[in-house]
Parts: C-alpha cells; structure tokens; sequence
C-alpha cells in the first residue's frame, strides 16, 4: 500500500493472468464435460460461469482495489469468497459432472473418492463448522488484518482458505452433488444455523471494538481528502466491516434457509405425491384382481364378500399360474 490520492473506482481493475489461466481451463474443462455427458442442466451450468465471473469481480476489479485500502470493502471480498462463491460453484455440481463424463470406470473412481474416510471427514459438519468459525474469527479480530495488509502472500493465502472453508461448510448441505454424505434437510438447517453465529459474534466484535484491529487500512488513505463513503474515518470503517459481516452475512445464510427450506417442501411433496401416487394405483388394480378372484372361485358375478377362502384359493391359484406353476391342493 501507499499513499497519494484516491484512485477510481471503475478504472482501477488489475490483472492476475495466472489466476485466469486456471479459470479458463477449469471452465474449458466443465465445457467438454457438459458436452459430453449431454442434456447437462443449464441452471448448472449457469452457476459455473456466474461463479467465474465472481471470481474475477472479487480479484481484478475496482471491489479488489479498494479491498487494501477500506476495511468494509475487505469485508465484501471476504464474504462473496467464502459464502456466494462456494454457493455456486456447489450448485454447479463439478464432481457429479465430472463422475459422469469420465464413463464408469472413471466415475466410479470418483465416487469411490468422494465416499473415502478422509473425505467424508473434511467434509463433514463435525469438521467444517469449527473451522468455518476458526477462519472468521482468528481472521478478522487479532492481528491477522493489519499481517495481511503488509504481506501480499498473506492476502493471497487468506482469498484460499476462504474459498476453501466456505465451499466444504457448503458442499454437503445446499442442493444434491455428489459427496459421500445424505444429511436430513433437518441436519442440514440446524448446520446452517450453528454456523451463522460466527457470522453475527464476528460482525458485533468489530462494531463494539473502541480500537483500530488493522491501522494498516486508514494508513493507505493518507491524503485522500474529505472523508466519504470511500475514505471513512478509521472507526468508521471498521463499524461498516462489522455490520457488513453481521447483515450481509447472516443475511446470505438466511437466503441459504430460505433455498433450503424450499428444497425440503418440495421433497416432501415428491415423496407425499409417489405415495400418493402408488395408493391411488393399488387402489385400481388390486380390489379388479380381487374380485376377479372371487369371481372365478364361485364361478358366479354375485360376489359374497364374506367368500374370503375362496377368494383367497382362487388368488393363489392365479399367482401360481402366472409364475407357471400348477396350483397347490388343498
């Protein structure tokens, strides 16, 4: 960082060729695999290119550049990095695509990955929602912003774990990809829950906090004039931070509820209308059976149901004819 006069917004984009080279070969891959497995859904793949496009608003745009210099732009990176992001890149459904277009053998290797031990551990709730916590927490309230702020490495290592953290808490808990878990939608709403606290202990923390956590921030604006909504007082800034983590935050994993709460209505419905469905086909068919049964024990239309015996002979009779089997005596 350094300081001189503010830049703008919309003109200050930089590049990280390195990390384009890895987008545009990791969607070439997912357009191959799409085209191969055919009829992929376009929702899915929507999702992929909208998570690109994140990636690129959260690294190289006016967003990335004011992340150095105001702690509640940081605070907007962090959370399309380690929430909105994995969102889609997990709606994407990557490993179930991929298990797909390698035909069975290949599929069959990733599944075997995705159901190993040492998967089903990191990405298990037991595993991903301490450290899901860890990250926010050792993150934002000690000094690691004000490290960050001096050390590029650190900036960079930081976007990772972020990306990483987010995307195991999510993985076995937002939509059907492929992983080694079946959580209940119950297990899978109280898991967002759990972690939403982290959210809402970190965002308060730093609004309640009477002292800069990263100084590193309000140095890089010496010089750039009147205080606004891009050049806040140090304090200022990071209340913003605060409540941005505790409101932006709490309200991505609200919407999370929400999306989740309309997948387990609409399960239930399909499971209630199959039952439903079966009910109203056993209802036809078997009473027909039945009484076609009867009919051809007393070999007569006038149907007595307390013929039940009968009935019952002549049923298995036709089961065993139907099988090729000759009837049973008596």
């Amino acid at each position: 960082m350094h300081d001189g006069m503010m830049p703008d917004f919309w003109t200050s984009w930089t590049a990280t060729p390195i990390v384009w080279v890895l987008l545009a070969v990791a969607t070439l891959a997912y357009a191959v695999g799409a085209i191969r497995v055919g009829h992929w859904p376009v929702s899915r793949s929507a999702s992929w290119v909208l998570a690109m496009a994140l990636f690129v608003v959260s690294l190289n745009s006016g967003v990335a550049s004011f992340a150095h210099h105001l702690f509640w732009m940081h605070m907007v990176v962090h959370l399309l990095m380690i929430t909105v992001i994995p969102l889609f890149l997990v709606l994407a459904q990557p490993i179930r695509l991929c298990s797909l277009a390698l035909g069975a053998r290949g599929g069959t290797a990733v599944e075997r990955a995705m159901t190993s031990s040492a998967i089903r551990f990191i990405t298990a709730p037991m595993f991903t929602v301490p450290l899901y916590t860890a990250v926010l927490v050792l993150t934002h309230l000690t000094g690691f912003q004000q490290q960050m702020s001096e050390h590029m490495w650190i900036h960079q290592s930081e976007l990772v774990l972020y990306l990483v953290s987010g995307y195991l808490l999510l993985l076995p808990l937002v939509g059907d990809e492929l992983t080694g878990h079946d959580y209940s939608y119950a297990a899978r709403f109280v898991t967002l829950l759990v972690a939403m606290g982290a959210d809402t202990f970190v965002g308060v923390i730093l609004m309640l906090t009477s002292y800069e956590i990263a100084p590193a921030f309000s140095a890089s604006r010496a010089g750039w004039g009147a205080e606004s909504i891009l050049n806040p007082s140090a304090m200022a800034d990071q209340s913003a931070a605060g409540a941005i983590m505790w409101w932006a935050g709490d309200g991505l994993m609200m919407c999370l509820l929400v999306f989740l709460a309309w997948e387990w209505i609409r399960a239930e419905g399909l499971g209630r209308g199959r039952q439903d469905s079966a009910a109203r086909h056993l209802g036809k068919v078997r009473p027909s059976f039945l009484e076609s049964a009867r009919r051809d024990a007393l070999g007569t239309d006038s149907v007595d149901v307390d013929d039940d015996e009968a009935a019952l002979a002549a049923y298995n009779a036709r089961l065993a004819a139907m099988h090729g089997k000759p009837p049973t005596e008596p």
